[in-house]
């Protein structure tokens, strides 16, 4: 059995949440996959730099009470990566949508150093995509991206498994949980701060969910999804972006009462030239249509290839855990033999 050394850069929510899950799983991992793991960086903006070659313990880690455990003490990324003995970086710090940084630096950097690297953060894919995938296999190592999407949900590695040759001509898809909650509120009679408020509860939405509810988050998304299955190259420019504030709750509970509810679709299609186009906008959509069923936070993606008409994958209600899970059934298939 190989034992990996984890830096975790970012210990936010999902990094919080991928701890407990890899000591939940860690006797299934090592039993089937002979794969163990100790943790021997955590890196923020508030805690620092901070690296413990021996591995920190379990229970540092669930407190958050995490010390310093070399001198000197490690100044930037490079020096960090080198102090904890880095075999796998979690990159999940916070999206930069405009650049990717610094999270493509961060990957950058951990390949560069011969680290495999595991992500969060969609940024990565939209902005280096290319850069990184190429920079990993050229180093023998992976570049893992399935939690940046939509949480667990197998979209990279059901195309790269499962699909061979199989090309993608569209996607439609429900990206975006916040929208997703606030448009159900609005169509049971509430307002739309009513919707932000639930979402926030339901811990989906940021303090400030402009990036949802104006489209920018499944926009990223789309090229994201975009550029790794259709080759795209898109950028955020590329795309016609519309979010949910311009419509009024008694617009939105009117289509829901005609059973034909809004949603903010984010999508991508490839014309008969070859050329990729994409957008964010809400619609209303069928009853019969796979989307309209879809509540509370679940997440929907709906594919047309060469080989299948239609193909919808459906993750229902996840959580910070399934996030956490995606990011762990990528350490796994990056390092198993």
């Amino acid at each position: 059995m190989k034992v990996y050394n984890l830096c975790l850069l970012g210990f936010g929510n999902v990094g919080r949440a991928l701890v407990p899950l890899l000591v939940e799983k860690s006797e299934e991992m090592r039993a089937r996959y002979g794969v163990g793991w100790r943790v021997t960086g955590v890196a923020t903006r508030r805690m620092g730099w901070l690296a413990a070659p021996e591995g920190f313990d379990a229970g540092e880690l669930l407190s958050g009470e995490v010390v310093q455990r070399v001198r000197p003490t490690p100044s930037n990324v490079e020096e960090w990566l080198e102090a904890a003995g880095c075999d796998v970086l979690f990159e999940t710090t916070s999206l930069e949508p405009l650049t990717g940084e610094p999270a493509v630096t961060h990957a950058r950097a951990a390949l560069e150093r011969g680290a495999h690297v595991v992500t969060a953060n969609k940024g990565t894919v939209v902005h280096a995509y290319r850069e990184l995938s190429g920079l990993a296999r050229g180093r023998g190592l992976r570049f893992m991206f399935e939690a940046t999407v939509a949480d667990c949900l197998p979209v990279f590695s059901l195309f790269r498994e499962t699909l061979p040759a199989a090309r993608v001509l569209a996607f439609s898809g429900l990206l975006n949980s916040t929208t997703n909650v606030i448009l159900e509120e609005m169509g049971a009679g509430r307002t739309f701060d009513e919707g932000v408020r639930r979402a926030q509860a339901l811990g989906v939405a940021e303090t400030d969910p402009s990036n949802d509810v104006d489209g920018w988050d499944a926009a990223v998304k789309v090229c994201a999804l975009a550029n790794v299955l259709m080759d795209a190259g898109l950028r955020l420019g590329d795309l016609s972006v519309e979010g949910i504030r311009a419509l009024g709750h008694e617009e939105v509970r009117s289509a829901r009462e005609a059973g034909t509810p809004y949603r903010l679709l984010a999508f991508a299609r490839r014309d008969e030239r070859g050329n990729v186009t994409g957008g964010v906008r809400p619609e209303r959509v069928a009853p019969a249509h796979p989307f309209a069923a879809a509540s509370g936070t679940s997440l929907m993606i709906q594919f047309e290839l060469d080989v299948l008409p239609g193909l919808t994958l459906v993750a229902h209600d996840p959580s910070l855990r399934s996030t956490a899970y995606g990011l762990l059934a990528d350490f796994v298939n990056a390092t198993k033999e």
